[in-house]
């Protein structure tokens, strides 16, 4: 196996061979058990702003993680340097705070019946071949059409164009080997804008598995600028009690609550306003909210988990009700269930669209406020009481009047979820979390 040169330096290593090294090395050393992930990525981030390179970076970076099983105790240790003795002072590491460490009955390995036995190609590794050099022309020309579009734009924060592209191999001591390749690509701009002495800063981004994928640099451009000019001239609002819709990107921070509530850890803490709540209404009738981790380049998307575990595709709520939770092979012991197949978070959590456009959605409001931006994390998962800064619009008849800012949403997460009215067909389509714009009636709102 001559694989490590004699000064340590990894010799065109396969990351496989280098899982079952190390769980070789701690079945010797006497674990009997053991998981291991092993991952290298690349990538650049470029940056321009007003006209001139603001920076160039480049990362490389390796990982090895390790956790090791002596009956019910564990213990786990990381390192980023491939090397043969860093690897094997890694494994003593995990290895000597395991024999220190309490017993944990739930403790241990996923059930080898649940690991992925299929490994479809869900095309989500597409390597940018781009140029320092060109990517710093995008961003010059995103942050040009930004700068451009309109003579209120003032300042700008920069335009980035990224590329990440990586490879994990995951492995455990019951012949479970994974092996997955992924890349990220994103275009981004951040621009400031000012009317009668007030400012105003906005941003736009797209992101893609693949670089097709992406919108383009000067319409990212344009929609920052356009998202900066429209909130001139905010005004304050008084107190009131309205109908509340979120604009699709801001909308996804409802799903990202409603999963904190339902992770294990928050269940068996008893440490979520969900607790207890499994297969009863928890949303408005109609609302589904579905895993889809087997989308082809989805944001999300993987055939098993961070422990081997299958991926499925299943209802998280089904018709309002609540029909599952989020979970590893840990929290589901504790918990006297089965894993989900959710160790590492939930893939490509979807809240089912209806039928109206954003427009559709602002008539169907007809005076109310419409939120695109949220300010603070004033929210609590253990009484799912809620209330975030935030800034948007002020609706009437269906149109949008006025910016407003300055203002605060104050309820709780049970009765926002029980009062969802419609969700838009306008989905967000760029993260893990995907849904359209959300109205919710009748929530207080707290201003002037």
């Amino acid at each position: 196996m001559n694989r490590v040169s004699a000064a340590g330096a990894v010799m065109d290593v396969d990351l496989r061979d280098i899982a079952r090294d190390v769980l070789h090395l701690a079945e010797r050393r006497g674990a009997g058990q053991s998981e291991v992930a092993v991952g290298e990525s690349s990538g650049f981030t470029v940056t321009v702003r007003l006209g001139e390179v603001e920076t160039v970076e480049h990362n490389r970076d390796k990982s090895l993680s390790l956790t090791v099983y002596f009956g019910q105790r564990s213990g786990s240790a990381s390192t980023s340097d491939f090397s043969k003795v860093a690897i094997e002072d890694t494994v003593r590491a995990a290895c000597s705070i395991a024999r220190y460490t309490a017993e944990d009955p739930h403790a241990g390995l996923a059930d080898p019946g649940l690991f992925a036995t299929d490994f479809p190609d869900l095309d989500l590794y597409a390597p940018w071949n781009l140029e320092v050099s060109q990517a710093i022309d995008m961003a010059a020309v995103c942050e040009k059409a930004a700068r451009d579009e309109d003579a209120r734009i003032t300042n700008s924060e920069g335009a980035t164009v990224a590329s990440y592209s990586g490879r994990e191999v995951y492995a455990n001591s019951l012949a479970f080997l994974g092996d997955t390749k992924g890349s990220r690509h994103s275009v981004s701009c951040v621009v400031l804008g000012s009317r009668d002495g007030g400012m105003q800063r906005d941003y736009w981004y797209t992101s893609a598995r693949h670089p097709e994928d992406l919108e383009s640099g000067e319409r990212v451009g344009r929609l920052a600028a356009q998202r900066v000019v429209r909130r001139l001239g905010a005004q304050r609002i008084s107190t009131r009690q309205c109908p509340v819709m979120f604009e699709a990107p801001v909308a996804g921070s409802l799903l990202g609550h409603l999963v904190g509530a339902l992770r294990g850890p928050s269940l068996y803490r008893r440490a979520s306003f969900l607790l207890g709540e499994l297969d009863k209404p928890v949303f408005s009738p109609g609302i589904r909210i579905h895993e889809q981790p087997h989308l082809p380049r989805g944001t999300g998307s993987a055939v098993y988990d961070a422990e081997g575990v299958r991926t499925r595709e299943r209802d998280l709520v089904s018709d309002g009700t609540l029909a599952g939770y989020v979970l590893d092979a840990y929290s589901a012991r504790k918990l006297g269930m089965v894993t989900t197949g959710n160790a590492g978070g939930v893939r490509n959590l979807i809240l089912e669209p209806g039928r109206l456009d954003f427009d559709g959605l602002l008539k169907e409001m007809d005076t109310g406020l419409l939120v695109t931006e949220l300010i603070g994390q004033g929210v609590n998962t253990v009484t799912g009481d809620y209330s975030r800064g935030a800034a948007g619009f002020w609706v009437e008849n269906g149109l949008i009047q006025s910016p407003v800012e300055e203002f605060t949403i104050a309820g709780n997460l049970k009765d926002m979820y029980k009062k969802i009215v419609q969700v838009g067909s306008d989905v967000d389509m760029r993260g893990n979390l995907r849904t359209g714009s959300v109205l919710i009636d009748d929530i207080a709102v707290a201003g002037s």
